[in-house]
């Protein structure tokens, strides 16, 4: 097909997929996060069949991609786009982002959320109590990669009044590491069990210097910006980890670091049972892109390669 046809085509095809009000809301709730067809379908009150019909329409304008975690379908919107119209297709999304989102589908979008928190929390809930098998070593040890976080970490120069978050510290065993590299060091928890656990831990290792917290770390609001968050293996587990970015930002001082030690995208489906796991990984692009809109610049990043086919990214990214 000549080059002319193929840029007449993608803008009717574009021009097509916004010509539709619930088709620019759908793009509007997908700007961060993924979400399944059902999932769709309860945030707009409307059939499966149509709500297919309607993603099909926004996948042939390349507004949307799919990806499979474990059975379910997740659209997302696409991250980059190079085709000739690239620069109208931008600015289509810029605009559209800038909608507000209705009162009813934000509620439904807490309530999908909610859903999904609790899945997690009732896993955890159970590892914690001894009902449930952690499986997680199975992936990674902490103690594999835990020196290239530490030493991203002292390569920053922290001083000595220097406040660290950890967000969902499970047991506990990284924390007495940070303690022993900032003034204070609060570790944030949404599962009673679990923050239990760590604290015990704390109680063990004699750890003064670290505050424990029962919080949602993506609600969490703190008295004084913080200087560095460390969200270890934690992205997967959260119901919108795209906004985390956001809020994370939000509780760090200008020129603050993030660090995330996270999965690359995988297809090893067993995770969600054995290991409570929301999201099998994301890849790097999603990170940086998520970072980037939240205000953060990309920094160091480190690619580790795992047994059993898995693949760690440790990434650090600087608040602007």
């Amino acid at each position: 097909m000549p080059a002319s046809n193929l840029t007449i085509d993608n803008f009717a095809n574009l021009c097509k997929a916004v010509s539709e009000p619930l088709r620019v809301m759908v793009l509007r709730v997908l700007l961060h996060n993924s979400f399944g067809v059902l999932e769709l379908t309860q945030l707009f009150n409307t059939t499966q069949s149509g709500m297919s019909h309607h993603l099909k329409v926004l996948l042939q304008a390349g507004l949307v991609i799919t990806r499979r975690e474990g059975n379910t379908i997740f659209y997302r919107r696409t991250l980059s786009v190079e085709h000739s119209l690239s620069r109208f297709h931008q600015s289509l999304l810029a605009e559209i982002d800038g909608l507000a989102i209705p009162n009813e589908l934000q509620q439904n979008l807490n309530i999908i959320y909610a859903e999904r928190a609790e899945a997690s929390r009732i896993f955890f809930t159970n590892l914690a109590k001894g009902d449930g098998i952690d499986q997680q070593d199975v992936i990674v040890d902490l103690k594999h990669y835990q020196d290239n976080i530490l030493k991203i970490i002292d390569s920053k120069g922290f001083n000595k009044e220097a406040i660290a978050l950890e967000v969902g510290p499970g047991d506990g065993k990284f924390l007495p590491l940070l303690a022993k590299r900032f003034k204070e060091v609060i570790a944030v928890d949404n599962n009673a069990e679990m923050l239990q656990l760590a604290e015990q831990y704390c109680q063990q290792q004699q750890l003064p210097n670290v505050i424990l917290k029962k919080a949602d770390a993506t609600k969490l609001q703190v008295t004084n910006p913080l200087d560095c968050i460390v969200a270890n293996m934690v992205l997967h587990h959260l119901p919108a980890p795209a906004d985390a970015f956001q809020h994370f930002k939000s509780c760090l001082k200008a020129s603050g670091n993030l660090l995330v030690a996270e999965l690359c995208h995988h297809e090893q489906d067993w995770v969600t049972k054995t290991c409570g796991d929301l999201w099998l990984g994301f890849e790097p692009d999603e990170l940086t892109h998520w970072a980037s809109s939240a205000g953060f610049k990309p920094d160091e990043s480190l690619y580790i390669g795992l047994r059993n086919g898995f693949q760690l990214q440790i990434r650090c990214f600087c608040a602007v």
